[in-house]
């Protein structure tokens, strides 16, 4: 594998990285708060629909975005209230918002658009075009630093580098932040967050509303950046692998980035089956490489599920005492 085809690789497995690593941090806030949320990939693909239909309708990608940050809302809205105000189970929600947005997202668009359930496909200012970084194209022939400037780091829409900025942001507001502090002792203690006088629920809720943006922005940015438009199930249990890549990164932000850039990159490989090929030098059946992230993805749960320690009031629903 020569340089040029290492680079167009890397590049694929930022692109396809980002909406994983989104949903990844949302996951993170939910359940460090105390609230499992299996249902990231109901929000994203409620996001996308809603995203490439309004970007389709309005010709703007960036109103198209605010619209799936709206639906995201609305499903991560009730979520909370299923789990939080009602404290039902939580994966018991979140399932039921993944079957609900499977079945409604192809019924709006296909009332919409009569076009099997997709969108039209986008173009010009209905989607996020790609962003040449500064002093790209004068780099571009520095030998090794300059081509992966201006092929890796430059050159993809300004929701990639919103993705990777949050990840910082995150650590910063988690570990640094009063809301941070109050916001793990939720997911560990809630008892004692509620005895110190600060509303158990309202940080909870505060924790599900920041997933339903990030899920908002994740299926946006699949429907509008990624892909030309909203198709069927496009999200591809993403937010599963996304849940799988928080429990291997132990519930830290700076490691659920490298972790999604891990499954990332097995989906670009799935992509470039004759790159697999001329590693190995043998042929590898192309079904099994499409399957690969999803492979990896159980043997993360299976090796890392029982290591991994999840919040300790993770997934329980809070009783205030009297």
């Amino acid at each position: 594998m020569d340089y040029a085809t290492l680079l167009q690789l890397l590049d694929t497995t930022l692109r396809l990285a980002t909406p994983l690593l989104l949903a990844c941090l949302a996951g993170l806030y939910s359940e460090r708060a105390g609230i499992f949320d299996i249902g990231l990939e109901g929000k994203m693909l409620a996001a996308a629909m809603a995203a490439g239909a309004v970007a389709a309708l309005s010709g703007s990608a960036w109103i198209g975005l605010l619209a799936g940050i709206g639906a995201s809302l609305i499903f991560a809205l009730l979520h909370g209230v299923a789990s939080i105000t009602f404290r039902g189970n939580q994966l018991i929600s979140g399932v039921a918002l993944n079957f609900l947005a499977s079945g409604i997202t192809v019924l709006i668009a296909q009332s919409l658009f009569r076009q099997g359930g997709r969108t039209p496909p986008l173009s010009g200012d209905a989607r996020f075009n790609p962003v040449t970084l500064p002093f790209a194209e004068s780099l571009r022939d520095v030998p090794y630093i300059g081509p992966l400037y201006y092929e890796v780091i430059s050159g993809h829409s300004v929701l990639v580098y919103i993705a990777f900025v949050v990840v910082p942001l995150t650590w910063w507001v988690l570990f640094r932040t009063r809301f941070g502090l109050r916001l793990r002792a939720v997911g560990e203690n809630p008892a004692a967050v509620d005895t110190a006088g600060v509303s158990v629920v309202g940080l909870r809720f505060a924790a599900v509303a920041i997933t339903g943006v990030l899920c908002g922005i994740a299926g946006a940015y699949m429907a509008t950046a990624l892909q030309a438009g909203f198709g069927r199930e496009m999200t591809a249990g993403r937010g599963y692998i996304a849940l799988a890549a928080l429990i291997f990164a132990k519930w830290r932000p700076i490691a659920a980035m490298w972790a999604c850039l891990l499954f990332g990159f097995f989906q670009a490989l799935a992509l470039r089956p004759d790159v697999v090929q001329s590693v190995v030098q043998f042929k590898v059946p192309v079904p099994f490489l499409d399957a690969l992230p999803y492979i990896l993805t159980v043997l993360v749960l299976a090796g890392f599920v029982g290591k991994a320690i999840p919040p300790r009031a993770g997934g329980e629903p809070y009783v205030k005492e009297r």
